[in-house]
């Protein structure tokens, strides 16, 4: 099982942090890290993470010798969170901006930070998610692209701890699932398939994932592999800029 034992904060610098020190120290597998507010969360990339205390899920597990499944984890994650929010608030559709952003309505309400140590044989799952957030409670600067379960649903208030034991529950589940039915759950709320996006001064139109996870772009010159770094949705009249870590490979 996943999510024991646990250690609770009123308030952290961040759960991944916390969780990467338990990890060091020889954690079991499992054992879990949450918080009610974050003074240092932290996204992918560097970004910072913030909410008012007690409207957002703040967790992090620490995972031992996954294996194989370690390669598909942000993948795994994604999907399970995907799962947990559509039955707390079931008007919601969620998708996934690979590789793990978890939009509803084209609004982020989840983000996904893996860290880790492999040869040492542990990985800190971190995951935030807007809960109870309101509309006012989000940064100017994010008030457009950022959204909760409460905002995006029918309004119902849904308690934090509810939410943490059913993203335990699908993450427990989709750990031990072959490969091939992540990747068809995680196909299936690709949110970028279709759409023009931009990396490392390039842009393409995103075709879906690899069976390693890896994002296929068909580009000028042909089908191009990501498997590092981020993408950003390419905007009508906008520049490509360099916004990522990592070089396309050439299918």
């Amino acid at each position: 099982m996943i999510g024991t034992p646990r250690v609770h904060h009123r308030s952290c610098d961040s759960t991944n942090a916390r969780g990467r020190e338990l990890a060091a120290g020889g954690a079991p597998h499992g054992t879990l890290v949450t918080a009610d507010e974050q003074a240092d969360g932290r996204g992918r990339q560097g970004r910072s993470w913030t909410a008012p205390a007690r409207t957002a899920l703040l967790m992090s597990l620490v995972l031992r010798d996954l294996g194989p499944a370690r390669e598909l984890l942000p993948l795994v994650a994604a999907v399970a969170v995907c799962e947990a929010c559509e039955e707390a608030a079931p008007p919601v559709r969620c998708r996934i901006k690979w590789p793990n952003d978890v939009w509803i309505d084209g609004r982020k309400v989840a983000g996904i930070l893996i860290e880790g140590r492999p040869a040492e044989g542990w990985t800190v799952l971190g995951i935030g998610l807007n809960v109870s957030t309101g509309a006012g409670d989000f940064p100017p600067e994010l008030s457009a692209t950022a959204t909760s379960l409460r905002l995006a649903g029918d309004g119902s208030q849904i308690a934090t701890e509810a939410m943490l034991r059913s993203v335990l529950d699908r993450l427990y589940e989709r750990l031990d699932q072959p490969p091939a039915e992540v990747l068809t759950r995680w196909r299936e709320r690709d949110a970028l398939h279709g759409l023009v996006v931009r990396w490392n001064g390039g842009d393409g139109v995103a075709a879906g994932i690899d069976d390693s996870g890896a994002l296929l772009v068909d580009a000028e010159g042909g089908c191009l592999r990501l498997d590092a770094g981020e993408v950003h949705l390419r905007t009508a009249g906008a520049p490509a800029t360099q916004e990522a870590p990592g070089a396309p490979q050439r299918l």
